[in-house]
């Protein structure tokens, strides 16, 4: 049993599940500003009320075990992602406030401040979490004692921010389900329309962004062709999306939002088996690159951490399945709404 691949799996689920279920609330955010009537801005807030602090907790749970298992590439990603790092907790605190701060007046200006916040901190949220994507995908400069070398400027390339720009996409397209799925009426025929546009710009952006790779990241397509299961993987995953529309003409709301989240699944997926064994990949040279070897705790860490991960885990998935199962069904407002 190698501990080392077991950590790389397990630390790949818990950030897919930070994708899939925050990657809807700061969807919702993006989307938030398109809707104009007071009413339909606090529905599509209460969609995501009862939950968007139990998502965060994915994010936590990964990079607690990012820190765990992979102690050297948790150091070098979060020193040199430190100011990006930063900002996107800054964003999430400014939506969580935003949400909270929102309807506690009635005046105006007071709601519209608030709503261009939690716009405005889930867009660049979301584009900051697809630019750091992006940016490990691509390879960072790595010192021989795998120091990052560059400088925030060289993070921001346009490789990483087509990365960025389509990770906003499909948060939009995620969370533009959700709402569907959680709304009736004339939201809900509001946002379903914007759907497909959202799939067609999604899809764009991403079939731009793989062929943007194979120019910009040539070794991506030499370890593809030794993998080619990887190709099964990826034709999963657009059959996925564009199964999507399909599930939302027949009404089946919680079809499209399912598809949605396997996509998402199969897209990091497709990261992971084309990334392995690497944790950093170091550009241009390749040799300071950071593995789940020499990344790695001890073994005797990874045995005990593991054994509290069998525990943890399934108690924090056991927590989400409650809270969506207590909060599911369609949104009302109440006088205890946002």
């Amino acid at each position: 049993m190698d501990l080392n691949i077991i950590w790389f799996a397990l630390v790949g689920i818990l950030f897919t599940g930070y994708a899939m279920l925050d990657g809807f609330d700061l969807g919702v955010g993006a989307l938030h500003l398109f809707v104009k009537k007071d009413e339909h801005r606090r529905l599509m807030l209460n969609s995501i009320g009862p939950v968007w602090d139990g998502n965060e907790v994915w994010l936590v749970v990964g990079g607690g075990a990012l820190f765990a298992a992979f102690p050297e590439a948790y150091a070098t990603v979060f020193s040199g992602f430190y100011l990006p790092f930063m900002l996107l907790l800054v964003c999430l605190i400014f939506r969580a406030v935003a949400i909270e701060f929102r309807s506690k007046e009635a005046w105006t200006w007071w709601r519209k401040m608030w709503d261009v916040a939690f716009s405005i901190a889930s867009v660049v949220g979301a584009l900051l979490i697809g630019v750091a994507m992006g940016n490990i995908v691509r390879g960072i400069p790595l010192g021989p004692d795998f120091e990052f070398s560059g400088s925030v400027l060289d993070l921001l390339n346009p490789y990483a921010l087509l990365m960025g720009v389509t990770t906003v996409l499909l948060f939009m397209m995620h969370g533009a389900i959700y709402v569907s799925m959680k709304t009736e009426g004339e939201l809900q025929e509001i946002v379903r329309s914007w759907i497909p546009r959202l799939i067609g710009l999604f899809l764009a952006a991403y079939f731009l962004f793989n062929i943007y790779t194979l120019i910009e990241v040539p070794w991506v397509l030499e370890t593809v062709r030794g993998r080619p299961w990887v190709f099964a993987v990826v034709a999963l995953n657009v059959l996925m999306v564009l199964n999507i529309p399909r599930q939302i003409h027949k009404g089946r709301e919680f079809g499209a939002f399912l598809s949605s989240c396997i996509s998402m699944a199969l897209m990091m997926a497709t990261f992971g088996l084309t990334y392995f064994p690497y944790m950093v990949l170091s550009n241009p040279d390749l040799a300071n690159s950071l593995t789940i070897y020499n990344a790695a705790s001890t073994q005797k860490t990874l045995g005990i951490m593991l054994t509290i991960a069998l525990i943890g885990v399934p108690l924090v998935l056991t927590y989400t399945v409650c809270i969506y199962y207590i909060f599911r069904g369609k949104v009302t407002l109440t006088k205890h709404s946002y």
